[in-house]
């Protein structure tokens, strides 16, 4: 069974806020025939420290005017590669180095993409 239409939502909600401060790399993975933990994986990138608590920070609160409890959060003291638990959606803010070596694409690269708006996939400045 596919990713739950409430994931994907939340999903969206999450990429849009992320992209709002200029996550770079935003990609959505659907998880939900693999894990039962989960339906999707959110996988996006910061350039450094500051950006990825800035992006994490936007993300929490545009998930928590949509309704979603956080679960869990780990690893924003470093902030290399925070974690942000959401029960249906599980997402992944990481630094540039660490995106590239853990490649969690990859290690998902059997499950379908979810589709995310254009804006989100179009830097702000480019759109301009």
């Amino acid at each position: 069974m596919p990713a739950t239409d409430h994931a994907v939502a939340l999903t969206r909600t999450a990429a849009r806020a992320a992209a709002e401060k200029k996550a770079g790399d935003i990609v959505a993975i659907d998880v939900s025939e693999r894990l039962v933990l989960t339906d999707v994986f959110l996988i996006l990138s910061g350039d450094n420290d500051r950006q990825v608590r800035a992006i994490v920070d936007a993300i929490d609160e545009a998930m928590l005017k949509a309704g979603a409890k956080r679960r869990l959060r780990e690893g924003l003291e470093e902030a290399h590669w925070v974690l942000i638990d959401y029960t249906d959606v599980i997402i992944h803010v990481q630094q540039g180095e660490d995106r590239e070596y853990y490649e969690l694409e990859r290690l998902w690269k059997d499950c379908p993409p979810i589709e995310l708006p254009e804006d989100v996939l179009t830097p702000v400045d480019a759109a301009c």
